[in-house]
């Protein structure tokens, strides 16, 4: 049993398009630079490289060299789902972030924050913790500039740090950074984090109400220990080849470096768990095939080289095993009507991909005690 892998939740990659959208950006071509597929809109979290991959898209596309500052500072009370509403209910802005750090994977595990108390002002100092793809220095700067945003939110003020500092070197002009965090700003520094005076940390906060507070923490908790169940191996290969099959089927010696496993010991831990490489690969295939034949719009040629198969031909058989038809057929079965040999109905573009296929081994396994 292995834990999910660094993700965000989609109120942050919500918040990325509508940054590029305020800037004219389309949020179909933003997704298309980034290779990441429209469908992935419905999933409730993404794998923090693919938010790496959308904000350096985003910076591409809009040529802003304040992006992650003017993307951070448009962020509302409602940007983060019920972690927002625990920083508005909370008693003071100190307890606010205390509760931040709390549920702050419910957000993003792609990062922490930490505070360091002094005895006129305090650090609030964050820590990316990126994915095997470096982040964007952007990414950094938006999230501190959310940090004074939604201080500001909380107070009802204009909160002003006393100074701000990042480990990167400047990448927009200093207007943005004035703009956005009201300070002055420090690059090349040790650590990335906001310098805030006591004073402001420990006011009480307009918003305040204890009961309220506790019924969004009882809700976030919950939240919060779904987010923390283990997740099998089989599960975390197959989201991530819905994503890497893409004009060709990664081998299982690229998937085991993928998770940091050898080969062998990659092989084992999905016997372990009941199924083969090559039987996840078929069923993320047959479950992306399925949604791109029903979707009606991809013609079948352009559908089977996306999927990694030599020529038509190939496709073509493999979709009749899967469903027992050609996709022709397939395609013009009414909706909602049950397809042959129990394959699924003709899902829609933002279907779930289904679990792949057991083997015949563990089907014949008897269960454990």
């Amino acid at each position: 049993m292995l834990t999910s892998a660094p993700s965000v939740s989609l109120s942050w990659v919500n918040t990325v398009i509508a940054g590029a959208e305020r800037q004219g950006v389309a949020g179909t071509a933003l997704l298309a630079r980034a290779g990441i597929r429209e469908e992935r809109l419905a999933d409730a979290r993404w794998p923090v490289d693919d938010i790496t991959r959308l904000w350096r898209a985003a910076v591409d596309l809009t040529g802003d060299a304040a992006f992650g500052l003017n993307t951070g500072r448009e962020v509302g009370p409602g940007s983060f789902n019920v972690v927002s509403f625990i920083v508005l209910s909370s008693a003071t802005l100190r307890s606010a972030i205390a509760q931040l750090q709390e549920y702050q994977r419910l957000i993003s595990d792609g990062g922490r924050f930490q505070t360091l108390a002094g005895a006129q002002s305090s650090w609030l100092v964050y820590h990316p913790q990126q994915g095997s793809l470096a982040f964007s220095p952007h990414q950094v700067e938006a999230v501190l500039a959310a940090a004074v945003c939604f201080s500001r939110w909380a107070t009802g003020c204009a909160v002003q740090p006393q100074r701000v500092q990042f480990i990167h070197a400047q990448i927009g002009p200093l207007a943005a950074y004035t703009q956005a965090l009201g300070a002055p700003v420090l690059f090349d520094q040790a650590f990335n984090g906001l310098l805030l005076d006591n004073a402001v940390l420990d006011r009480p906060l307009p918003q305040a109400d204890a009961a309220l507070a506790q019924l969004h923490r009882a809700h976030a908790a919950a939240q919060l220990a779904a987010l923390s169940q283990p997740v099998l191996l089989r599960q975390r290969v197959a989201e991530w080849l819905v994503g890497a099959v893409e004009g060709s089927v990664p081998g299982r010696a690229e998937a085991a470096r993928q998770f940091g496993l050898g080969e062998r010991a990659f092989a084992r831990r999905l016997q372990e768990e009941g199924v083969c490489y090559g039987e996840l690969v078929d069923g993320v295939r047959q479950a992306l095939a399925c949604q791109a034949v029903a979707g009606g719009a991809e013609p079948f040629a352009h559908i089977a080289r996306r999927l990694g198969f030599s020529e038509a031909s190939a496709f073509n058989r493999a979709f009749r095993r899967w469903t027992g038809r050609a996709p022709g057929a397939w395609r013009a079965q009414a909706p909602g009507r049950p397809a042959a040999r129990g394959s699924p109905s003709a899902p829609s573009a933002n279907a779930a991909v289904p679990a792949p296929p057991k083997s015949s081994a563990a089907r014949r396994a008897r269960p454990r005690p």
